[in-house]
């Protein structure tokens, strides 16, 4: 059982629990863990103490289960602590999902894509609106819209941008090219080139660009315009003194013109 004191029905006030007594959150957003971090986190607990306790509720076993805080209870444990500061809060499942979450986004312990799946688990699970995501994080909907669609990414394209240190709008760029074998083209082509997010906007505008039209040669089929269009010359020439002339002859596929314009000096 739980190590607490007798007035266990408190809410809202630090609670000495066992760390073996709390159940994990089954609504954890996170995946993984850094272990280099985790261990630093752990020896500054020890010499330090826990300067935040972790947020617990009872759920309907009647068990603790954590909220918030699964650093902190893993770094306790490896130090050893048997026991760890609690505050127990009266939430729902549902509000212990959405308060995991807000915790881990706002601590920027989560990837992008960790924060992008936990919040389709949220929407999917919990009938959480978009809109209401937003609004507890604090964010603009279109926000919660353009993180869920990083999902459109297959896991070797997220696994990649995570591995390169690539940034969010990094991978919504990426959104614009179609397939996966030419997005990790891509994603190659910007960690090697070392792109930041304009130029990587650029070149893949670049890509995606639709090819030049060829430019298009007029093509007169009726030979009367180019006739007249001759015929037009040489009474222009005429008008201003110049006697040039002109001799039309029709032979069998084609008709043959031949003008003649006297030079400067002889006009």
């Amino acid at each position: 059982m739980p190590l607490v004191s007798k007035k266990d029905k408190v809410v809202n006030k630090v609670l000495l629990l066992n760390v073996d007594d709390i159940r994990t959150n089954p609504n954890q957003p996170r995946s993984r863990y850094d272990e280099e971090q985790l261990n630093i986190l752990a020896q500054s607990i020890k010499e330090n103490g826990l300067l935040q306790p972790v947020t617990v509720r009872k759920n309907t076993h009647g068990e603790y289960e954590l909220i918030s805080g699964e650093r902190r209870l893993r770094a306790c444990k490896l130090i050893g602590k048997t026991q760890i500061e609690c505050i127990s809060v009266n939430k729902s499942q549902r509000e212990s999902a959405l308060l995991a979450l807000i915790e881990n986004i706002h601590r920027e312990d989560l990837n992008i894509f960790e924060q992008a799946q936990a919040l389709k688990t949220l929407i999917a699970k919990w009938d959480v609106t978009q809109d209401e995501a937003a609004q507890k994080l604090g964010v603009a909907q279109s926000t919660v819209a353009n993180k869920l669609r990083l999902l459109k990414l297959t896991s070797t394209e997220q696994r990649l941008i995570i591995e390169y240190d690539l940034t969010e709008r990094h991978a919504r760029a990426l959104l614009k090219i179609n397939g996966a074998d030419k997005r990790i083209e891509v994603i190659k082509y910007i960690y090697n080139m070392g792109l930041n997010v304009a130029q990587t906007e650029k070149y893949i505008g670049s890509l995606e660009a639709p090819p030049a039209k060829p430019k298009r040669t007029p093509i007169i089929k009726d030979v009367r315009l180019f006739v007249n269009t001759i015929n037009k010359a040489i009474k222009v020439m005429k008008d201003a003194g110049v006697p040039a002339t002109s001799k039309r002859t029709e032979q069998e596929g084609y008709i043959e013109y031949l003008v003649r314009i006297p030079t400067t000096d002889k006009v």
